[in-house]
Parts: structure tokens; C-alpha cells; sequence
């Protein structure tokens, strides 16, 4: 099935594109991606402040321990499970959705974290594929383009 939020698009070869304002700009993206880190950063902080402020070097490294093992416990809920599901928590607060350029449906897990190692694709070229939305027809990053995925408006 193709991708039927836009009229006359299918994602296949041949069909025309969908028109820029069917996909996500590039800003509401970089948005989505700051919401999501900010618990993130947010706790690392708060964790730093406390060490310090405790200034045991056992408390400090329980403390980050925790702030480690929360912080990947987070980014696997968020990032590969909501975010196969269509919606990381920025993503549902900016009202955008990642999908598969050729069904329009929800990537799954899997293929949540398959795209994030993608990512490293556009980190290797320093990081340049993460600007490729501003100029690409389908605001696509490389690891989207890898993946086959568009972020669409919600």
C-alpha cells in the first residue's frame, strides 16, 4: 500500500513527490529532537548538582550509574518503541509523525532502532546528513533516506 496522505503520491518510482508541505520542515524536527533530550539532560544535571554538592565519590558514582542505565531505559521507550510507533513524545507535542514513505504506516521497533544506527551515516560526514531536510524535496535526513521513512504533519 502506498503512502496516501498526500494525493498523487505513492513513494514509488515514477509518481511524483508529495509538495514540501507535506512533510515536517526541518525546524519542527530539530524541535521534536530537543523535547525528547531534555528529561535526559534535564536528570544529568541534577545529578551533577547533587555529586557536587554531596561531594562523595560513591555517591557520584551511583548517581551516574542511574542517570546511565535511566537514560538508555529512556531512549529505548521513547526513541525505538514510541517512536516505531509513530510518535516520540516531541514529536506528538509538535504534532509530527514518522512513517514509511512507501505505506504510511508506523515503522515498528525494529525498524526505529535500525534507523538510528542509520543516524551514524549522518554523523560520519560531519554530521551534514542531519541538515539534509533543509534542502531535500522530501525533508528527508540519510538515515530516512536508507530507511525509506518521511516525517509527516500529525
Amino acid at each position: 500500500m502506498a503512502y496516501q496522505g498526500t494525493p498523487g503520491y505513492s513513494g514509488a518510482p515514477g509518481y511524483p513527490s508529495a509538495p514540501a508541505a507535506a512533510y515536517s520542515d526541518w525546524i519542527t524536527r530539530v524541535g521534536a529532537y530537543l523535547i525528547d533530550a531534555a528529561p535526559i539532560i534535564a536528570v544529568w544535571i541534577v545529578f551533577e548538582i547533587l555529586a557536587v554538592a554531596v561531594g562523595s565519590v560513591a555517591f557520584a558514582v551511583i548517581l551516574y550509574l542511574l542517570a546511565a542505565v535511566g537514560s538508555i531505559g529512556y531512549g529505548v521507550w521513547n526513541r525505538w518503541i514510541l517512536g516505531g510507533q509513530g510518535q516520540t513524545i516531541g514529536k506528538k507535542q509538535l504534532k509530527i509523525k514518522l512513517v514509511s514513505e512507501e505505506t504510511g504506516e508506523p515503522i515498528g521497533t525494529l525498524n526505529a532502532f535500525i534507523r538510528d544506527i542509520c543516524h551514524i551515516v549522518d554523523e560520519v560526514i560531519c554530521y551534514v546528513g542531519f541538515l539534509f531536510p533543509l534542502w531535500d524535496p522530501k525533508r528527508q535526513t540519510l538515515a530516512d533516506k536508507i530507511m525509506k521513512t518521511i516525517v509527516i504533519p500529525a
